[in-house]
C-alpha cells in the first residue's frame, strides 16, 4: 500500500515516544489528590491538552485555580522523564526524512516545557516546526492544531501525512484534511475505517522521495 505526501506531522507521545509511565504517575498522583478515580481521568486525557483535562474533572473552578493546577502539573510532567524512551522506528524514521529533505514536525497536546523534556528524553531529532499547546487555542480532536502545522511547513494541509496513536489526534487529522496514519491506535477509535493506513509499528513503513514530494510504503 502507498500513500503520497509532501510533508508529515506527527503527533509526540504514544507516536514518536513512549511516556505512558511518566502521563500515568502524574494524572494518578493529581487524581488522587483530588478524590477522583484515577481510572476514569486515564481513561480520558490522551491525546488531548492538559488543561481541556483539567476543565473537564474541575467543573466550576475558575480559571485562576484550573492554571495553578495546570503549572503544579506541568512542573511535574516536565521534570519527570524516567522511563520515556523512542518508540521503535521513531528515531529511524525522521533520520531519514531528514536526510531525504522531507519536510516534518511535531504536533503535539503537550506544553513547550513537558514536549520538549519528553522529545530530548526519547533522543528525537529536533523539528524545525514544533507546535504546542501553546500555540493553539483548540487542541485535539479540533483541527487547529493539525492545521497550523501544515501552515508552518508552507503545505496544504491534503498534501500532509499525520500519524497518530490516539483517538482525539486521529480525529484532528481527519478534521484539518490530511492523511492520516494511525499507529497502534486503540481499536474502538471513532473513523478509525476513514484513515489511509494503520500500523502496529512504525518499523513497518518506508519512506521514498519522489518527483512530487514522498510515498509512504507499507513493508508488514
Amino acid at each position: 500500500m502507498l500513500v503520497e505526501c509532501k510533508g508529515f506531522l506527527f503527533d509526540l507521545d504514544g507516536t514518536l515516544v513512549d511516556s505512558l509511565p511518566v502521563v500515568e504517575r502524574a494524572w494518578i498522583g493529581w487524581a488522587n489528590k483530588r478524590g477522583i478515580n484515577p481510572s476514569e481521568v486515564l481513561d480520558f486525557i490522551h491525546g488531548k491538552q492538559a488543561i481541556t483535562s483539567l476543565r473537564h474533572f474541575m467543573p466550576g473552578a475558575s480559571e485562576s485555580e484550573i492554571e495553578a493546577e495546570f503549572l503544579a502539573l506541568e512542573h511535574v510532567e516536565a521534570n519527570d522523564t524516567d522511563g520515556i524512551r523512542d518508540l521503535p522506528g521513531a528515531v529511524a524514521l525522521l533520520e531519514r526524512l531528514n536526510n531525504l529533505s522531507i519536510p516534518w514536525a511535531i504536533v503535539t497536546s503537550g506544553s513547550v516545557p513537558v514536549a520538549s523534556a519528553r522529545r530530548a528524553a526519547g533522543h528525537l531529532p529536533e523539528p524545525k516546526v514544533f507546535v504546542t499547546a501553546e500555540l493553539v487555542k483548540h487542541g485535539k480532536p479540533k483541527p487547529d492544531a493539525y492545521l497550523l502545522g501544515a501552515e508552518r511547513l508552507g503545505l496544504a494541509p491534503e498534501d500532509c501525512i499525520v500519524v497518530e496513536d490516539a483517538p482525539a489526534g486521529i480525529l484532528s487529522g481527519l478534521a484539518a484534511g490530511c492523511k492520516v496514519i494511525a499507529v497502534n491506535a486503540p481499536a474502538d477509535t471513532p473513523k478509525l475505517d476513514q484513515v489511509d493506513l494503520v500500523l502496529s509499528s512504525l518499523e513497518h513503513i518506508t519512506v521514498e522521495k519522489t518527483a512530487n514530494g514522498a510515498v509512504v510504503r507499507f513493508i508488514g
